[in-house]
Parts: structure tokens; C-alpha cells; sequence
């Protein structure tokens, strides 16, 4: 990306329980989301080489930050309100990535579920494709698909199936809390 490509973008850094975590935002709404797994100033190191031009602000991600705090500290939250610059409605990609959106809090679907929603049954090696390729893990909560035999199936984000088995596991763990 040039530096040119780079203007209206802001980029920032946060604590959450689980380790620093950051984002990267344009005029259209959320770009990329990087889950706790580096170091803070590692962190904003990679958000600036990645995204040169963009500045560092926190202001367009204060909902993302309260909303990732909270569930980092297993205090349930869904991430709706989160305005995300996603592929076109009408896109295989934009339809897979709002259909992963709409995945309630503490449960899974299958790749052949979410494929179904689309109303493309035969399509779940192509809905995963698409979802290794989801810039907006949490916010898209790809880490909620899994195999129809209730294998993790992957997980591209750093920390990879280990941190998608972690994630899944704190949801239960909050939504057992949450009901009691």
C-alpha cells in the first residue's frame, strides 16, 4: 500500500486480558484486526509498515476497544454496532462474511451450514477459503465455523487452531457463566 493509499486510515494498539490487540480503519469502516499475539510496540510497528500514510488514533476504535475488553474479561459481547468495510453484499465473499457475523455468541456452525445460509449448499470448501482469508477475526467471528463432526477445522490468525479452540472455549465458558 502507498502512502497515498494510506490517508483517511487510522490505525491503534490496546491492553485486553489476553495481550495487546489492534485495528486498522478507513472511511468505509473497519479494515483488519490483528488478535492478541505480538508485543504492543511489535504491534504497532506492523500496523504502520502495513498501512504507511495511516495515523495512529484510537477515537474510531473506542467501541471496538470497550467491546474487545469486555470479552476478553468473559463479559459477554457481540460486536454488531462494529462498522466493518466488507466485500460487496452481492459478493460470494461479502455473503459468507455477513452470514459469519450473524453467528450468536457461544456457538458454532458447520462450513456446510454457513455455505447453506448463503444458499450455496455445495460451496463449504469455498466458504472456507473465503473465512482463511477473514481480515476481521472477532468482529467476523470465523473462529465460530467449524467441521460438521465438530472438528476446529483452521484458523489463520496468529496462534492459529490453539487460539481458535481458546476463543471458543472462553464463549462457552462466559455463556455458562452469563446463564446461571
Amino acid at each position: 500500500m502507498s502512502a497515498r493509499e494510506g490517508q483517511g486510515l487510522s490505525y491503534a494498539v490496546w491492553a485486553t486480558a489476553w495481550g495487546a490487540m489492534g485495528a486498522v480503519a478507513g472511511p468505509g469502516g473497519l479494515l483488519r484486526i490483528v488478535l492478541p499475539h505480538y508485543q504492543p510496540k511489535d504491534l504497532l510497528e506492523l500496523l504502520a509498515w502495513e498501512y504507511p500514510g495511516a495515523a495512529r488514533d484510537e477515537k474510531p476504535f473506542a467501541l471496538l476497544i470497550e467491546a474487545s475488553r469486555d470479552y476478553f474479561n468473559c463479559r459477554w459481547r457481540d460486536f454488531v454496532a462494529v462498522v466493518c468495510d466488507l466485500p460487496a453484499e452481492s459478493s460470494f465473499a461479502g455473503k459468507v462474511l455477513r452470514a459469519c457475523r450473524g453467528i450468536p455468541y457461544g456457538q458454532t456452525r458447520s462450513y456446510h451450514v454457513l455455505a447453506e445460509m448463503i444458499g450455496q449448499t455445495d460451496a463449504a470448501r469455498a466458504v472456507a477459503a473465503t473465512l482463511s482469508k477473514n481480515r476481521l477475526p472477532l468482529v467476523v467471528p470465523c473462529h465460530r465455523v467449524t467441521h460438521a463432526d465438530g472438528r476446529l477445522g483452521g484458523f489463520s490468525a496468529p496462534g492459529g487452531t490453539e487460539l481458535k479452540a481458546r476463543l471458543l472455549e472462553l464463549e462457552r465458558r462466559c455463556a455458562e457463566t452469563r446463564s446461571e
